[in-house]
Formats: structure tokens, sequence, C-alpha cells
């Protein structure tokens, strides 16, 4: 496999490749290096941190009621915190690459929030399982998550009254996309989710008082049908398979959509819905590591910041300046803008978040200064001397960058051969005169000018 490919593959499903794994799987069929990384993430490895507190306050005997859910809001807001850092970690040194980032994939498709972290944990952790699974399952799993059923509203849908939310989003934003139900089938389907709920410790309860036993219509089928039937039937219908398919190959392949591989990676998931076997088939066709698919894409937030961690292994000794960065970038994992996600795309970027992203390697690797304020701050802002810095703009990062990790990944790579380690698309020419004119003292400089050329933000 070309090593350019292999750069690609793994820009895309994971966060990039050091030099030795690089030429070790140059060496390999495609067909091997693909079959590795499905294999690698086989297993399903939750991602869990200490809730014993959290419990103990749940398990507490009523009279201290009022009390306890004030310290377990306290709880859930630190433990949420602590759970997206500890993600970031995730994704910056596991083995199932694939699942992970599949993970990441489906948590801005199945978006969902809660201000309960006993529920947040197991929402993410459902994503992880179904990550490469059978979508079906997934989809109905998804559905009896006490946070989707709190977030959507699933809880209040009762056949007195019932809550159209879950419903719509259902079908406009996890399966089928606009314009391929009518609002009868909105209020149809609602009804057939009622009785949806949970209990306090976020187990899926169903409440068959509340359910509504009526017969229900939906695209044209009549039964007493319930949230599963609904689900069956959504499936049915290939523009489902479609869907994915397209958002999938948006995320991974291009944002500009080529019709005819979007058709055939539908024609392999509609066959089963095997998330698997889609991933298999994108990544060992010929068409994603063309010219025009690779180096296209702009980095996430997330994707920038782990891959530069992949680059130079860095330690935040305070861990909340990672969640801060994530703010100042715009996405901060665990807490979307809204039900539909993040745009990706050419919304990462913008006046403000490109300054911030060409300086962020200086930030965090070389101990630099960062702005509290509005980001948008001026090369001549920058330059001035650190103390008047530090009072105008906020205060100092406090990281510990392991560059002995990077001199032993690069220690056989030339110097002027790093660029085509970090850089997924071409140095422009005004980028290429730049470069010469640096005086290249050594590789760790090197990479940090590197990595803030605007090519380093593609991917």
């Amino acid at each position: 496999m070309k090593s350019k490919h292999v750069q690609h593959l793994y820009w895309r499903v994971g966060f990039g490749i050091l030099p030795k794994q690089l030429e070790t799987l140059s060496k390999k069929s495609k067909k091997s290096v693909v079959n590795a990384l499905i294999e690698s993430s086989k297993e399903i490895k939750p991602l869990r941190l200490d809730t014993s507190e959290m419990d103990k306050l749940l398990n507490d005997s009523q009279d201290n009621f009022k009390e306890n859910i004030k310290k377990f809001q306290k709880l859930s807001r630190e433990k949420t915190k602590e759970l997206n850092v500890a993600w970031v970690d995730r994704l910056s040194h596991s083995n199932a690459l694939l699942r992970e980032k599949m993970t990441l994939f489906w948590a801005n498709h199945f978006v969902c929030e809660d201000n309960n972290y006993i529920y947040t944990q197991n929402f993410h952790n459902r994503l992880r399982e179904h990550a490469l699974g059978n979508f079906k399952d997934f989809v109905k799993a998804i559905s009896k998550e006490a946070a989707m059923t709190k977030y959507l509203n699933t809880k209040q849908n009762k056949k007195q009254k019932p809550n159209e939310n879950f419903a719509r989003e259902l079908m406009e934003l996890f399966t089928l996309g606009v314009g391929h139900y009518t609002e009868n089938d909105i209020k149809e389907s609602a009804k057939a989710f009622t009785g949806y709920s949970h209990n306090l410790k976020g187990e899926f309860v169903f409440k068959k008082r509340t359910h509504d036993e009526s017969d229900k219509t939906f695209f044209e089928k009549t039964g007493n049908f319930n949230g599963d039937d609904i689900i069956d039937f959504i499936l049915e219908k290939k523009q489902c398979a479609y869907f994915i398919s397209e958002k999938i190959y948006r995320y991974f392949v291009n944002d500009t959509i080529n019709e005819t591989h979007v058709n055939q990676m539908t024609d392999v998931f509609y066959k089963d819905y095997n998330i698997e076997n889609l991933m298999r088939y994108m990544m060992l066709s010929d068409w994603f590591y063309d010219d025009e698919n690779r180096g296209t894409k702009i980095k996430s937030p997330i994707e920038l910041l782990v891959g530069m961690n992949q680059v130079v292994p860095i330690k935040y000794k305070a861990p909340r300046q990672l969640f801060n960065i994530q703010k100042l970038l715009g996405q901060i994992l665990l807490n979307p803008p809204n039900v539909a996600g993040w745009k990706g795309g050419r919304s990462w970027i913008d006046s403000n978040t490109i300054t911030l992203r060409l300086k962020l390697p200086s930030l965090i690797l070389n101990q630099s200064y960062i702005s509290k304020s509005k980001i948008g701050i001026s090369d001549e802002a920058i330059s001035e001397k650190k103390d008047a810095f530090k009072k105008a703009y906020g205060k100092r990062f406090k990281t510990e960058a392991n560059w002995k990790a990077f001199d032993k990944a690069f220690a056989n790579i030339d110097l002027n051969d790093i660029e085509n380690h970090l850089l997924a698309c071409p140095i422009s020419d005004s980028a290429r005169l730049y470069l010469e004119s640096l005086n290249k003292v050594s590789k760790q400089e090197y990479g940090i000018q590197l990595m803030s050329l605007p090519e380093y933000q593609m991917c």
C-alpha cells in the first residue's frame, strides 16, 4: 500500500500516523491494513469514571432527597468535565482506533446532552458499543437510553398527550432526512413511542399504562405498533441506508458528494445495515484514496487537538485548560450546540478560530499565552513582552510537551522530510516561501512551524 494512501486512511479513520508505523504498514496490502484496523476495534471497552459517590447519593434515604440532589448535580457537572478530558485521552491512545473515531462520529449523529452524568456516561458507551454493529439494533438501543428519552422528551410522551419531538428527530436527523415522511407519519409514530421511560438509575422502563394501544397508520401500514416496529418500518426504506451512507461519506471522504460512490455504499449498507461492512467497503474502495479526496477536509477542533497530541504527546497540568481550548475552538465534547450537532466542514473556520488554530502549536508546545478575551489577536500584540501580554490577554498555558517521544518518532526522518509526515495536502507557494525563509534550527522548531501552517488544518 502506498505511503500516502496509508497516511490518508489514518488521517480519516484516526488522527494521524507516526513514521515507524507508516513504514511498517506501507509494506502491506490495502486489504491487510484495513482488516487490521477493523480487527483491532473488535473489542468494546467502555469509558467509565468512578461514580461510587453518585451511586451512594441515589441509594440514600428519601429524608435527604433535596440535599442529595444538589450534591448529585454538582458531582455531575464535575464528572462530565472529567469525562470530556478522559475521552480526549482515549482518542489519543486507544488501540481500537476505528471504533473510537466512529464513536466520535455517532456522537454528532445521535446528538444528545444531559445534566445527569450517569445517563451521559451510559449513552456514550452505548454509542461505543454499537459503533460498528448493526444499525437497526443501534437505533432501537438509542431510543431507549435515558439521556435520549429526556433530551427529546420521550419521557413526557403519553397516550393522553403525545409528544412528537423524538419521532420527528428520529426521521429527520437520525434515519431518513427531511422530505421523506409526512406530518401524519410523525403524529402516528409518536403514539408508538408512548410509555418509554426510565428509572432513577437510567435503566429503561416501559410504562404500559401510558402507552397508546390503538392502531396507528405509519408509512401506509396500520396496526398496534410499538417503537421498535416503527424503526423496522423506517429501515425498510432504502432512503435510510442512503442517508447514513451520505453522512459517513461527508465525514470520512469528502464534503462534496459523489453520487455514484454514495449509491455504491448504499447498496452495501442496505443489505443488512452492518456498519462494519459499510466501513470496510469504503476503506477498500479505490476512490477513497483519489487525489480529490486527500487533504481536502478541515479538521474538527477535536481532530486538530488529538492529531497534535499524536505528534507531540501533551500533558495539561490543569485539565480545565483543555476544556477551555475546545470552547474557544467551537467544539466541546459532550456539549453539542443543538439537536442537529456541529455542522462541520467550513463552519469550523472563521476569522476568530483560524487565528487561534494557527497559534495553537506555539501556545501549547512553546508555553506561549492565550487570550481570555475575543480571539483575534494581532501579530503585534503577540510579540509584546510576556508580562504585558499576560496582563492584557490572560494566563499562560501550563503544558508539558513530551519532546523525547517526538525526537524518537522522527529520529530517522530528515528535517526537510518532516512536512511529508505532518501535512496532508500540498503546501501553497506563499507557505513554501515562508518555510524556505526560516532558519531551521531543529526538528522540534520546524515541527511547530509546520503545524502552524494553514495546510495543517486539513486532513
